[in-house]
């Protein structure tokens, strides 16, 4: 299960991550414990207790004494908007940059997007190319 280069409590924070921000663990609900992790991925207890105490650090949980480990409230949102961030930061504006390399306008890009969401809806345009532009030519 945790064959990636970086550190399997990493790994663990990540998968922890990505059930919150799936929605698959709620805000307020129990996660697995430090054991039940280890047990199940036959790793260390307290290679699974690294990855808590970072989650923890970061916000994402929080420990009940005696209970376990609990998503904080807020936590999916905490984590959308660092997911957010990070798609600018690391995505869309290394995209624009290439794009003002290759000489394709802001525009173009735009057209493109909506195109592409216009397609997978279903749209005349997705069907017709004589449907003409996918933008809107009033865009107040």
């Amino acid at each position: 299960m945790f064959d990636g280069p970086e550190p399997i409590y990493l790994q663990i924070a990540q998968m922890v991550r990505a059930q919150v921000l799936a929605g698959e663990a709620a805000e307020e609900e129990q996660v697995m414990s430090t054991t039940e992790l280890a047990t199940t991925f036959r790793i260390n207890p307290a290679t699974a207790a690294k990855a808590f105490a970072l989650l923890v650090d970061e916000g994402v949980l929080y420990k009940r004494r005696g209970l376990g480990m609990f998503v904080a409230a807020g936590a999916r949102e905490r984590l959308l908007e660092q997911h957010r961030a990070r798609f600018f930061d690391e995505v869309l504006t290394p995209a624009l940059a290439q794009a003002d390399v290759l000489g394709i306008p802001t525009t173009a890009i735009v057209d493109h997007v909506l195109g592409r969401s216009r397609t997978a809806a279903g749209s005349p345009a997705a069907t017709d190319p004589s449907a003409g532009p996918t933008t809107d030519p009033d865009p107040r």
